[in-house]
């Protein structure tokens, strides 16, 4: 089995595939902003990505070769694939709807009406906000759960015609969402509020913070063995997770109901580190990935001990911080 990571950054597309000891890295749409990037386990050589300022791109290759395919111009902040469209998030925010894997896009009710709207504010850029993070319901089909940084987290239950406002008690700076396939109902949130979980669908949220101790929360993944082990990325302020030269992040674990631990074997010291990226394999119980400042490591455990993968990086390319990841895993039949 390979394992490609595709790793968003303000420098282009990171593609980092292989297997075992043999990790190759390559850089793609390099002096591009990206985003965020997004692939599926269905189709694994269609990869999107979305950029800041010239929309989205299309691979249909695994990420040799890119495309523009639609809403050029845009600022798109998140990307999001389910069983039957592809889903693009913006800045100011907004939503678009793509049935024919980008080819055409159309733009879905506004939800800026909501009541909460005049609240909404992205700090750094106070005059705007954007859709910092879509999640299609695993289990109820045609239902979205959408991030507004920073402000809200929404819900529509009929493919983004219709939004419901924020709830009560609900995160309001959401900037990771996840769902596990074995979870009816239940909802993760990594927000700059905390963390939070739902167990309803997200009509009723509580935090969870006991062992937490920093809570400007990032990164998020359930792993596949288990909906409750998480793994979440932290640091104390945003200032701290994003400045470079402020940085100060860290990686904290939560397993059956027990306070949150601080994760450090075999990662790297928390001082001058941008705030970590994670995901959780697909096909492999218990398997993560993790990326910061250019680095990608793997923990075959649970996430409790980790090891930095040997990546092989051509002089053409080279590694840069990771804005957003996304994980494809395919046998070696299929490549």
């Amino acid at each position: 089995m390979e394992t490609r990571i595709y790793l968003a950054t303000a420098q282009g597309v990171n593609i980092v595939s292989g297997s075992g000891e043999d990790w190759r890295g390559e850089t793609r749409l390099p002096g591009k902003h990206v985003q965020c990037v997004a692939a599926s386990a269905s189709q694994p050589k269609n990869v999107y990505c979305g950029t800041f300022g010239d929309g989205v791109f299309r691979s249909d290759d695994g990420g040799a070769a890119w495309s523009s395919c639609g809403i050029a111009n845009e600022n798109v902040m998140s990307l999001a694939l389910s069983e039957d469209a592809v889903y693009a998030g913006t800045e100011p925010s907004a939503m678009f709807r793509s049935a024919d894997n980008g080819e055409n896009w159309r733009r879905l009710p506004t939800f800026l009406n909501l009541p909460s709207a005049p609240e909404w504010s992205f700090p750094p850029r106070p005059e705007t906000h954007h859709v910092r993070y879509i999640l299609p319901d695993l289990h109820v089909h045609r239902r979205l759960h959408v991030a507004i940084e920073a402000g809200a987290l929404l819900r529509s239950d009929d493919g983004g015609q219709t939004w419901r406002d924020r709830v009560p008690g609900g995160p309001r700076d959401t900037h990771t969402l996840a769902m596990h396939p074995s979870a009816l109902a239940r909802l993760y949130s990594a927000a700059g509020d905390g963390y939070f979980e739902s167990v309803d669908g997200g009509d009723a949220w509580r935090r969870i913070h006991d062992g937490l101790a920093h809570r400007y929360c990032w990164s998020l993944a359930v792993s596949l063995a288990s909906p409750d082990t998480v793994l979440v990325t932290a640091s104390r302020s945003a200032r701290e997770a994003h400045g470079k030269n402020t940085a100060n992040s860290f990686v904290y674990r939560r397993a059956n109901d027990e306070p949150w631990c601080e994760v450090r074997n075999g990662l790297p010291e928390s001082q001058k580190r941008r705030i970590a990226v994670v995901s959780a394999s697909t096909v492999e119980p218990d398997v993560f990935y993790l990326s910061s400042e250019g680095e990608v490591y793997r923990s075959a455990d649970g996430g409790v001990e980790w090891r930095q993968l040997p990546v092989n990086w051509p002089k053409d390319s080279q590694p840069a911080h990771a804005l957003n990841i996304a994980i494809v895993e395919t046998s070696t039949s299929e490549e």
